[in-house]
């Protein structure tokens, strides 16, 4: 009868922990699963996050390349110009009204960031009003005849330089996002 009782209490306690080690299996499972999950939701999100950023760096690019030609060919146009013509006031309140529409865009790329990307946002966006002036500027003086050009063409190499920092620090922002995914 010890023999018996003996040979039940081990069995039961061989029993006791094979569950509790299929109960620790089982969790490390579950556990590990979670993890997974976790992280298949934290790559997804990443990638929208990139896919959202990149939208709104494309549409910033987009709307100040738009202002840049309005203005630019407005500018060609004045250049041709020998006699003195007053400016044009719808063209550059169209030209105005593009600029705007780029720099209400360059709000959504500023609250998108990262930091870096918002900055490079903003001397876009600040490249591109200097421009937009000058060659405003030049229209009015085109009128009296007194007129240069040196301003408007050096405020256009500071708004290329402008875009090619904010095309750099971008490209960066969305390759960091992409290392992590």
């Amino acid at each position: 009868m010890l023999g018996v009782t003996l040979t039940a209490y081990i069995g039961a306690r061989t029993e006791t922990r094979r569950q509790a080690a299929i109960e620790r299996q089982q969790t490390r499972q579950d556990l590990a699963q979670r993890d997974n999950h976790l992280r298949e939701l934290q790559i997804e999100h990443l990638r929208w996050r990139r896919e959202h950023r990149q939208a709104a760096y494309l549409d910033l690019i987009e709307a100040s390349n738009t202002a840049d030609q309005a203005n630019q060919q407005y500018f060609r146009e004045l250049l041709a110009i020998t006699e003195p013509i007053p400016a044009d006031q719808a063209r550059l309140a169209e030209i105005r009204q593009h600029f705007k529409h780029a720099e209400h865009l360059s709000y959504e790329v500023m609250l998108e960031g990262p930091a870096e990307v918002a900055q490079a946002a903003q001397r876009l966006i600040d490249a591109l009003a200097a421009v937009m002036s000058e060659v405003r500027e030049y229209a009015q003086t085109s009128a009296r005849q007194t007129r240069s050009a040196a301003g408007a063409e050096t405020a256009g190499w500071t708004y290329l330089d402008q875009q090619k920092e904010f095309l750099g620090t971008a490209r960066a922002a969305l390759d960091e996002i992409s290392n992590l995914a």
